[in-house]
């Protein structure tokens, strides 16, 4: 007859590598990985300023849009260079497409009076709030 063994899974070496890479998230080699903007932002008594990195985009190709305090900008990051005959890329980890971030602001925004410069792949934003209404008083009838 033979003996019975307790058999424990976390003992095995290969129970490990087998759910090592589980929860990692998938990537294709090759894919585009999208690519986010990075940014900073700081708010002073009259507004906001945003501090975007936005390397390799021509100033022509970006796109600021406000509504209320929604703040989206959008931008096309395009190749600089074609290929050339014989050549063949070996590896490429640079992104070419279309970017985009969205994020809300606390205070609603003064369109009109907001600036927006570009400079070295940085983008500034100075976001100017709106001037809050005064208070409304109500007569009694």
């Amino acid at each position: 007859m033979r003996s019975v063994i307790s058999y424990d899974p976390m003992l095995d070496t290969n129970f490990e590598e087998l759910f090592s890479g589980f929860f990692k998230p998938v990537r294709l080699e090759g894919a585009p990985s999208p690519v986010t903007i990075k940014m900073d932002i700081t708010e002073t008594d009259d507004g906001y300023w945003v501090h975007a990195e936005m390397p390799g985009v021509d100033k022509e190709n970006i796109n600021i849009a406000m509504e209320g305090n929604l703040v989206t900008i959008t931008a096309e990051v395009k190749r600089a260079w074609e290929k050339k005959e014989g050549e063949r890329t070996l590896r490429s980890e640079r992104y070419f497409g279309n970017i985009y971030r969205s994020f809300t602001l606390p205070a609603a925004l003064d369109e009109s009076a907001c600036e927006a410069t570009y400079d070295k792949g940085v983008l500034q934003l100075k976001l100017v709030k709106k001037a809050a209404a005064a208070a409304k008083k109500l007569t009694i009838r």
